[in-house]
Formats: structure tokens, C-alpha cells, sequence
């Protein structure tokens, strides 16, 4: 076989050593994230393996017998427990029927996490939420094999939602509910989820012929205040949404609070949808239609994709999502 049909196919460590201009092991330590390489070094080979398409599924199980869990320590506030603590207990109980033991730790500004975990002494790595890349960077370079969830980056496995599914699905409810402006409060857009989650908002709205449309209201501040903010700017767009999908269910209690506040009544004035389908989706008034997501299954197949990868499974798992319909989004009259 020709070398170009060779490469367009499947692309090998040798073919990536010779396009970045390194040696082999140099690619394999970057692959694997282990230490020994300069962060710029890192950086060019994983962009080059990326854009290659090189499969970087070729996993081989991990022999552990501590993992850590790390989550940012932005993560761990009050508000974003009702998402990340499933995950954690997913993570928990994967590790507990596979015999391993199991780690906690938050992290957060760059500096010392080399230390914190050397210090857990752990064979294995499941890191969750959104990570600046100076944090993972330094993640990586602790040399530890590494599965993100809720995240994703180049040259490291993840697992992640469907996001761009679960948006779509809850956009075209919304516009089969005969609603004319459907607008998203939407969060940080360093964040894989939420990128993910505009993408299929946008892509329902293109598909109904509706791109024009494209209300987007971003969250500035990752607190409860911030969602209130946020809320608030969206309500007062002029002329004012009547439908509103939320990248997430805090972000979309915090519409249905607000439209109690200006008279505006749930769904009849304004249909709202969330995302992740979190305790207090089902019991505010009205229930909250959401988009369900298997939380304690990311943090099992976490654990599952570090511990024992499918023969020839990409390394970037998707969990399906499925929407659930309840009184903030009853058809329009």
C-alpha cells in the first residue's frame, strides 16, 4: 500500500515521529502522557497526532491498585454537587467491583499538584469537569495514566455526554411545542460540555430553519448569582423569548425563579428545558423538563475505560442521554 493511503488510513507512532520532526519514544511518552518531554514538545506532538487522525483508542488496561478521583475545586461548591457528587459515587463503586481502592482530592490553581499526587500514591487518574490546561498540564506531567470526564483534550481519553444530541432534543421539543423565539442561557465557553451543548442548540435552530434566531445569553459568574443574572438579561431581551433551554438545571431554575418574580408564567408565558435532570429538576413547580443525564455512569465508565478498555475502543466514550418531558414545557396555546 501507497505510504499517503497508508497515513489517510491509520496513521502509526513512526508516521507521527516523522511529520513532527521527533523520535519515536518522544511520541510515545507524549501519547501516554509521561514525564520526561518540555509542555512545548507535549503541545506540537498530541496537534499533530490529532490532526493526523491517529487513533488514539489503542488503550491498554491499566494494573492499579489505588485510582484517584480529582475534580476542580470550582466544582466542588454546593451548586455544582448535584452533578459531580453522582460522578463521584460512579467513580466509587467501579472501583469497589474491580478490588481497587479509591482516592479523593480537590485541585485547583496550577503549582503543587505534581506533589498532591505523589503524595496519594496512585496508579491511576480520573479527572472530572473543566480544567484550565496550565492545571492539566501539570496533571499530565505527574505521569500517571489519566481518563477525563466531562472534559476533553488532545492525546487523553474521555468519556463524556452526548451533549450535542441532548441539545438538539431539547431544542426541538421546544420548537415542536410551537414556540417562536427559543433562546439558551449558556456558561463558560472554555467549557467541552457547554461548547458541545450550543453546538446542537444552534444546529436544531439551522435545521428548522431558524438560525437567525440564535439567543444566546452567557452566564458570566459561576454561582447562583450569576445564573439570576443571566436569567434576568434573557427575560429582558425585547421582544422576549418564549421558550429558553438552559446548558444546565441550575441555570433553568433560576429562569423559572425569575419569570415567578416578573409575572411571567411557566410554561404558558415562557417554556423552559435544563440539562442533566438533577434531584431538584423533578420536584420545582413546575417540573422541570430536562435532559437526563447518567451521571454515576460517567464516573463507572471512568473507571472502566482506565482498568480495562475494549479491544480497539476509541478513547473518547459518549453516554447517551434522553429527554424528559414535565410542566415547563406543555405546548404553547
Amino acid at each position: 500500500m501507497p505510504s499517503d493511503q497508508r497515513l489517510a488510513s491509520a496513521p502509526t507512532i513512526r508516521d507521527i515521529a516523522a511529520r513532527a520532526e521527533v523520535s519515536v519514544g518522544t511520541v510515545s511518552r507524549a501519547l501516554k502522557g509521561q514525564p520526561g518531554l518540555t509542555e512545548s514538545t507535549r503541545v506540537r506532538v498530541l496537534q499533530v497526532a490529532q490532526a493526523m487522525g491517529y487513533d488514539l483508542g489503542k488503550l491498554r488496561p491499566v494494573k492499579a491498585r489505588r485510582i484517584g478521583f480529582l475534580l476542580h475545586e470550582s466544582h466542588s461548591n454546593l451548586a455544582s454537587n448535584p452533578f459531580y457528587f453522582p460522578v463521584l459515587h460512579g467513580v466509587e463503586v467501579a472501583c469497589r467491583n474491580s478490588a481497587v481502592a479509591f482516592t479523593y482530592s480537590q485541585v485547583g490553581e496550577p503549582g503543587g499538584v505534581a506533589d498532591l499526587i505523589a503524595l496519594l500514591e496512585v496508579d491511576g487518574l480520573v479527572c472530572a469537569g473543566y480544567w484550565e490546561s496550565g492545571v492539566l498540564a501539570e496533571i499530565v506531567r505527574a505521569g500517571k495514566p489519566v481518563v477525563l470526564v466531562d472534559h476533553a483534550a488532545p492525546g487523553l481519553p474521555s468519556v463524556n455526554t452526548d451533549n450535542v444530541s441532548g441539545a438538539y432534543q431539547a431544542t426541538q421539543h421546544l420548537i415542536a411545542t410551537g414556540r417562536a423565539r427559543v433562546a439558551m442561557l449558556t456558561g463558560q465557553a472554555e467549557h467541552h460540555s457547554i461548547r458541545q451543548r450550543v453546538e446542537g442548540y444552534r444546529q436544531a435552530l439551522a435545521d428548522a430553519g431558524r438560525a437567525q434566531d440564535d439567543l444566546i445569553v452567557r452566564r458570566l459568574v459561576d454561582t447562583e448569582e450569576g445564573d439570576r443574572q443571566a436569567a434576568a438579561a434573557l427575560l429582558s431581551m425585547s421582544p422576549r423569548p418564549d421558550a429558553v433551554f438552559a446548558y444546565n438545571d441550575r441555570a433553568a431554575l433560576a429562569v423559572i425563579q425569575e419569570c415567578a418574580q416578573r409575572g411571567l408564567r411557566v410554561p404558558e408565558d415562557v417554556a423552559v428545558v435544563g440539562f442533566d435532570d438533577i434531584t431538584a429538576a423533578s420536584y420545582s413547580q413546575p417540573g422541570l423538563t430536562t435532559v437526563a443525564v447518567d451521571k454515576e455512569g460517567l464516573g463507572r465508565e471512568g473507571v472502566r475505560l482506565l482498568l480495562h478498555p475494549r479491544p480497539s475502543e476509541r478513547a473518547q466514550v459518549v453516554v447517551p442521554v434522553r429527554l424528559v418531558i414535565r410542566g415547563s414545557s406543555r405546548a404553547a396555546r
